[in-house]
């Protein structure tokens, strides 16, 4: 058996998360491992939000141009599906090589391995042959992976999941998307604006199942406007492959196409990674973990592994937690307990945390300035990036309703403002917000339409800070904009 080697920290799997954790924890001085088995950098930058934004802001220039007719004369597109294939390839992902992203952390003084990282043990990670001892911690950033439904017949066909579809260098004839989710819608809507025949599949009774109804009606209506034929209360139970052809076949219904999608979900591989050995039950979905990342004494997790949220802004708001958590340790251990009770959160080894902490240092949910800040997810953003864009904080209508609390609704129709009725988007959207009557404050809102995701923000801040409704009413709103219609909505609750 190895010897085991003595270091600070060992961050098993480097996407968004583990990568932000390993980097600022390397650049505080102490002597990181990162262990990453697929490409530094995770789903985002090569499968996820990179690449498929870059996808979705070219289908939504293709449609821009469509507009005109009605606004400004007359156009005609022609969609052409190879210049945006070459700037996923080249700008965005480097033919799916992560060099840089390799050399970015060990520029800032990390080891990075290729490989499998296990748990060993207390504070142990084996690497093939390599066996580390960690000082001060195991950070576990191992994401998740594509659900795909034990469907007879699925097994063994060429079906693609997200990565297949981001690959694409060329575009196929026809296409069925099984799942209407986030993902699903927006590759559904790129691909028909490039001209692919989509059929989207989905289970439940709408599409966008989790946000609010009135979302899963615009964004369908989008859909079908795009060309996107949408079957609901869809459960597959058998797919076909001849060799040219998909068909998927659920009850006395099938569709069929070129190629299959396959976004039903997501979940971690969680028997992978030894947790038997530090006495962690492997056989949960995800990894339960406490405020401050905790999974168990010396063990924290960040990103999509906790089941906290599959975004990259839950994992780098996590990354930052467990930062502040490992170097308050490291200081703690070094120094011995601060008798203020203070503990600097971005204190660290040999003084170098200044390099890393910033804005961290501002009193969290637990109170106390200076403390470690716990994770706090009741103003949660969230965007679905179709046309229009649907963003959402907070809790939906029903959960608020589900939870018992005294709600108020307030709605708006997009078109109803004076912005959305210059922009002449079609369909409309509109801004929702959910408060709870006793406290006074919302807890939840929904904003769809061409800026959805950046009007968002507002109501975010409105949430997370538990702004009074009282306020948010007296605000000045600039006019004329879509986010004006925040007043509207508030105007409307009752």
């Amino acid at each position: 058996m190895a010897e085991p080697e003595l270091v600070d920290v060992v961050v098993v799997g480097l996407g968004v998360g583990g990568e932000e954790v390993a980097g600022r924890l390397a650049e505080a001085g102490l002597s990181v491992v990162g262990v990453e088995r697929d490409l530094v950098g995770g789903e985002c930058p090569y499968w996820g939000c990179v690449p498929s934004k870059m996808m979705i802001r070219a289908a939504n220039a293709l449609a821009e141009a469509r507009r005109v007719d009605g606004l400004a004369g007359s156009a005609q597109v022609r969609a052409d599906w190879a210049p945006v294939a070459k700037r996923i390839r080249e700008e965005a992902t480097d033919t799916w090589n992560d060099r840089a992203a390799v050399d970015r952390f060990t520029g800032k003084g990390g080891r990075f391995l290729r490989g499998s990282g296990r748990l060993d043990g207390p504070g142990r990670v084996r690497v093939g042959d390599q066996v580390f001892q960690a000082r001060h911690g195991i950070v576990l950033g191992t994401g998740t992976r594509p659900s795909i439904a034990p469907i007879d017949g699925l097994a063994g066909t060429p079906y693609w999941t997200n990565h297949q579809a981001i690959e694409v260098a060329e575009l196929p004839a026809s296409l069925l998307v099984l799942g209407g989710g986030a993902i699903g819608a927006e590759l559904a809507q790129v691909f028909a604006r490039f001209g692919v025949a989509v059929t989207v599949l989905e289970a439940s009774g709408r599409i966008l199942a989790l946000e609010e109804p009135e979302s899963s009606e615009v964004a369908a209506a989008a859909l079908r406007a795009d060309g996107v034929e949408i079957a609901t209360e869809v459960r597959a139970d058998r797919v076909e492959h001849d060799g040219d052809t998909f068909t998927v076949h659920a009850g006395d219904r099938s569709f069929s196409a070129e190629k299959l999608l396959v976004v039903t979900g997501r979940r971690a591989h969680l028997d992978e990674l030894g947790l038997d050995t530090v006495g962690i039950d492997a056989g949960q979905r995800y990894l339960p973990v406490d405020d401050r990342m905790h999974v168990t004494d010396g063990i924290w997790a960040v990103g999509d592994v906790t089941g906290e949220g599959a975004f990259t802004h839950i994992a780098m708001y996590q990354a930052s937690i467990v930062v502040a958590d490992v170097l308050d340790g490291v200081r703690r251990a070094e120094a011995g307990p601060d008798a203020s009770g203070t503990a600097s959160v971005v204190g660290g080894a040999m003084g170098a945390a200044s390099a890393v902490g910033g804005s961290m240092g501002a009193a969290g949910p637990s109170g106390a300035a200076g403390t470690v800040p716990r994770a706090d997810y009741r103003a949660l953003p969230r965007v679905t990036f179709t046309d229009p864009e649907v963003g959402a904080v907070g809790l939906t209508e029903r959960q608020a309703r589900e939870r018992g609390i005294n709600v108020q609704v307030g709605f708006t129709e997009l078109s109803s403002s004076t912005r959305g009725w210059i922009h002449k988007s079609e369909p409309g959207g509109f801004i929702k917000v959910i408060a709870d009557a006793d406290q006074g404050v919302l807890i939840g809102a929904t904003s769809v339409g061409p800026a959805g995701g950046e009007v968002l923000s507002a109501l975010v801040v409105a949430v997370h800070a538990a702004v009074p409704v009282s306020q948010l009413r007296h605000m000045i709103y600039a006019y004329p904009t879509f986010h004006r219609a925040i007043q509207s909505a508030l105007d409307d609750l009752s």
